[in-house]
């Protein structure tokens, strides 16, 4: 955080090389918050290029009121949204596009069986109301609180709480009995 408010201050201060520093810290999060909202890969990309090309217009001017992580996580569920409003569909909840997950120590079989259950995972977050899997989305994927949520989507706090509910007990009812820990 005491980093993030320093880079935000060089860059305001006609250091704009800093963008880089940010742009490798948090590209891979916003690529996968991003994928998470979208299902779409090509869509997912534009939505961070989007993300940052606004970054270096702000040059000089970066006010922000949380953290950087937060206003840029924000800053990719508005471009999804602006997204899927434009092109009038809605995510297909095909995740396939995403890096695999591995465990590092996983044996083959596991492997195969965490791989199965992350497939099975992406879909069912697939199946979930948009405006629910953004809330689920940027407090896990963006481990943005629900009160800066709240703030940032212009919703009560107990609205984004009652999204991330709904969400969690639509995946449930989902998954329940297909993914085990």
């Amino acid at each position: 955080m005491l980093e993030d408010k320093i880079l935000v201050w060089r860059f305001n201060h006609g250091r704009p090389e800093v963008l880089h520093h940010v742009y490798d810290k948090y590209r891979g999060e916003l690529l996968t918050l991003a994928l998470a909202l979208l299902g779409d890969l090509a869509a997912a990309e534009d939505v961070v290029q989007d993300v940052f090309l606004s970054l270096v217009r702000l040059s000089g001017r970066l006010k922000l009121t949380g953290s950087l992580k937060g206003y840029l996580a924000t800053s990719v569920a508005n471009g999804a949204r602006n997204v899927l409003r434009v092109h009038r569909r809605h995510p297909t909840g095909d995740l396939d596009e995403a890096d695999p997950v591995q465990a590092p120590d996983a044996r083959p079989d596991e492997a195969a069986v965490l791989a199965e259950q992350l497939d099975q995972l992406k879909w069912a977050l697939g199946q979930i109301p948009y405006e629910q899997r953004e809330v689920l989305v940027l407090r896990v994927y963006g481990q943005i609180t629900f009160k800066e949520i709240a703030r940032q989507q212009g919703i009560p706090i107990n609205t984004a709480l009652g999204r991330y509910r709904y969400a969690i007990d639509r995946l449930r009812s989902m998954l329940d009995g297909e993914v085990r820990k």
